[in-house]
């Protein structure tokens, strides 16, 4: 059981999200405590993608860190497909229905968002180089920090707040979840040394949080749209244009290593994706029917995560 646990973590956690959710949610008895819960997991997700972040920077070594020319092309790609999206954004805003903007909205969500912390950790199981992807991880961090409070005023203006201020405001909250870990993970490499040694000696912890992050934003996902007010239509639309993004992404990604001969490496780095980041930015900063978009790429993004582990398994 555990030998089957450890292999398909992934659409395990995916199955205990969803299933937990529907069963309080549809369980008349069980209506007090999905009151109490709804909120402790709205509030959970933000720590266990600090957590996340914190056990894999902590491992870094700053001083072995380099970015190479794959991880520019990563980067330089991600940017060209956001203002791609923006000028999408901005071109149907003014002459279709609102229904064609989220769905664009749903699809910038999956193309900002920074790599997944627990992209070293699968880059690793895959045979990938972990210290290159470690530095992506970081440098995909502070990049989508200054990004998301760039754009996101642009799409959807904060009431009575300027540009500038509402960039700050989302500057400031990412900060926290992104960049905080930076600072107290090279802390405890340093100073904090029998943290850092029990870090080193359960190298799947990281991978493990993750998953508790992934299982709530799964269930996050299937609240979104069972109480969506968005048409069958409109979820089946952003349902099919996430796993069109994923499988561009994953493509991308693969075609830009290949050239630089890293093709896991800049494969994982372009399409893995933090979700549960993109979904509580999304709910927090767009719309909730935009972070079902971030809640779909989470089932595609794993279920070709977990096929590539199996094949890498099965080759092995």
């Amino acid at each position: 059981m555990l030998h089957f646990l450890k292999n398909w973590t992934l659409p395990v956690a995916i199955t205990v999200g969803t299933v937990m959710y529907l069963l309080f949610a549809f369980t008349p008895s069980l209506a007090p405590a999905s009151v109490v819960l709804g909120p402790f997991f709205d509030a959970l997700l933000p720590i266990t993608i600090f957590f996340t972040l914190f056990v894999t920077f902590s491992k870094v070594d700053f001083h072995l860190m380099r970015l190479g020319r794959w991880q520019w092309a990563v980067v330089a790609a991600q940017l060209a497909a956001v203002a791609l999206l923006l000028m999408a954004i901005g071109y149907v805003e003014s002459r279709f229905d609102v229904k064609v903007k989220l769905l664009f909205e749903a699809v910038l969500i999956c193309v900002i968002a920074p790599c997944a912390s627990a992209a070293p950790v699968v880059t690793a199981k895959l045979d990938g180089d972990l210290t290159q992807m470690t530095t992506f991880v970081l440098f995909s961090s502070i990049v989508t920090s200054l990004l998301i409070p760039a754009v996101f005023p642009l799409i959807e203006p904060h009431a009575g707040a300027t540009f500038v201020s509402a960039f700050l405001i989302i500057l400031r909250k990412l900060a926290t979840v992104l960049l905080l870990p930076l600072v107290l993970g090279a802390i405890v490499r340093h100073w904090v040394k029998p943290l850092y040694s029990w870090f080193v000696r359960t190298p799947d912890l990281g991978f493990y949080c993750w998953s508790v992050s992934l299982s709530i934003t799964s269930g996050i996902t299937v609240k979104n749209i069972v109480h969506s007010e968005a048409g069958i239509g409109l979820l089946i639309g952003i349902a099919l244009l996430s796993l069109v993004t994923a499988v561009a992404q994953f493509r991308l990604g693969r075609a830009i290593g290949g050239a630089f001969r890293e093709p896991i490496c800049a494969g994982q780095a372009m399409f893995q994706k933090n979700t549960g980041l993109a979904i509580w930015i999304a709910y927090t900063y767009l719309t909730p029917i935009a972070s079902i978009g971030a809640g779909c790429y989470v089932l595609w993004q794993n279920m070709i995560n977990s096929y590539e582990l199996w094949l890498h398994r099965k080759k092995k």
